[in-house]
């Protein structure tokens, strides 16, 4: 079967590596699966970024396109509340242009395509093209452009007023971008989108859009490659990475430490609290500065992109910390268990799913900074109960986890899709 994907970026964040495992994936079940990114996509194995026509009119019009966009975010620029991450438009510099990039294939999957998709002039004329698939990685598909709502639950009702713009405005660019989705999704026929979910807390939420609750819904989980991430050698780790041998590690990975959903501060308090613990010491990936104030020995390592780099660094860990307090099912949460490190964290959006309580690790309620201390403490103090986890979580991996598990989920779909016709 020839599947097309697109993406924005080809291989840096989340969704984007989460993006490239399901097309890689497909390949390995030997289907005829390629990949259009805007950005990033070079040395990816049969991925190609998006090439802008070059004629004067076409340029025109990006242009002209760019600067309706940096108008329409301007005037909230001032207004937005500090620690606020990405929002995005349903518009894109790209327009139709995308299509004449676009192969023809038996099953075109969206991914994370904000930046890259120009709702209106796409989704329609793609879907009559050949069914769509669309994976949701965060809730912005239909949302008024934000990723992830904290809880402010507008999208329900149209956005406006949109907390994350710092606006009292209800026919603000949210609500604006809200409309023009709407627009676009009812020009498309239900049977031909179906929305993908990797797990049920999104799938709830989808179920609950007006803007892409009536489409057909499959709860995929994602996947990834258990023999790029794999328990290796702790003390080997510890020895490249220049960590103690005898410390007991708490690692934190997020694509960006500064990200304050990630909940990065929240670990922090609940790490000051065990200062009294011997050898106790922070590991932490991402993008920037990761600093903490409470004396703790750190060990922040940066921006890591290499699988087995980072599968090394999960298995030198005791613990893998995700305080996040929203997110949908982190590939950190997935590289976790596939290299046998127990997880501790929040009970925040669909992690429950995956982190079994007392099977993989242990969770607290959302915020709950002393109850996040304690499942801490209570699994440092306790090492054949984590040599118990730990072996839970490989098994866990390997059952529900694999790239081929994921790879065979999404070829029933699309043969079930494509057998449903047009």
């Amino acid at each position: 079967m020839k599947i097309f994907h697109l993406n924005t970026c080809g291989g840096k964040g989340g969704a984007a590596r989460a993006a490239y495992r399901v097309h890689a994936a497909l390949n390995r079940e030997g289907h005829d699966s390629t990949m259009l990114v805007l950005c990033h996509g070079a040395n990816l194995s049969k991925v190609q970024t998006f090439q802008p026509p070059d004629d004067l009119y076409r340029r025109w019009r990006r242009f002209f396109r760019q600067k309706q966009l940096r108008l329409a975010f301007r005037r909230y620029r001032a207004t937005r509340p500090a620690g606020s991450e990405y929002f995005s438009d349903d518009r894109s510099a790209c327009g139709p242009d995308l299509l004449a990039q676009m192969p023809r294939a038996e099953v075109v999957h969206l991914h994370w395509v904000a930046g890259l998709v120009d709702y209106q002039s796409i989704l329609r004329p793609a879907s009559q093209r050949a069914p769509l698939v669309w994976g949701l990685y965060d809730m912005n598909p239909f949302t008024g452009g934000c990723h992830y709502d904290n809880g402010c639950g507008k999208y329900l009702k149209g956005c406006g007023s949109c907390p994350q713009l710092g606006s009292h405005d209800d026919n603000d660019l949210s609500h604006q971008i809200w409309k023009r989705k709407r627009e676009a999704f009812k020009s498309i026929p239900p049977h031909r989108l179906h929305i993908v979910a990797h797990n049920r807390w999104m799938a709830d939420k989808v179920a609950s859009s007006p803007l892409m609750g009536d489409f057909p819904l499959t709860i995929i989980p994602s996947g990834l490659d258990l023999d790029d991430f794999s328990p290796r050698d702790p003390h080997f780790a510890r020895q490249v990475l220049g960590l103690p041998r005898d410390a007991k590690v708490i690692l934190f990975v997020a694509d960006s430490v500064d990200n304050r959903r990630k909940g990065f501060t929240y670990l922090e308090q609940a790490l000051a609290g065990l200062k009294h613990l011997p050898d106790l010491c922070l590991a932490s990936v991402g993008w920037g500065k990761s600093t903490i104030t409470n004396g703790l020995p750190h060990l922040h390592l940066g921006r890591i992109d290499n699988d087995r780099l980072l599968s090394l660094i999960y298995s030198a860990a005791d613990l893998f910390a995700i305080p996040s307090l929203e997110d949908n099912l982190p590939n950190t949460v997935l590289e976790s268990l596939a290299c046998g490190t127990p997880v501790v964290g929040f009970k925040a959006g669909g992690i429950p799913e995956v982190v079994r309580l007392g099977v993989t690790g242990l969770l607290a309620p959302v915020g709950e900074v002393d109850s996040l201390r304690a499942a801490i403490l209570e699994l440092l103090e306790n090492p054949a109960k984590r040599q118990e986890m730990a072996a839970n979580c490989r098994r866990l991996a390997l059952e529900e986890y694999s790239l081929e598990v994921m790879g065979r989920n999404y070829s029933q779909l699309y043969q079930r899709i494509v057998a449903e016709g047009p």
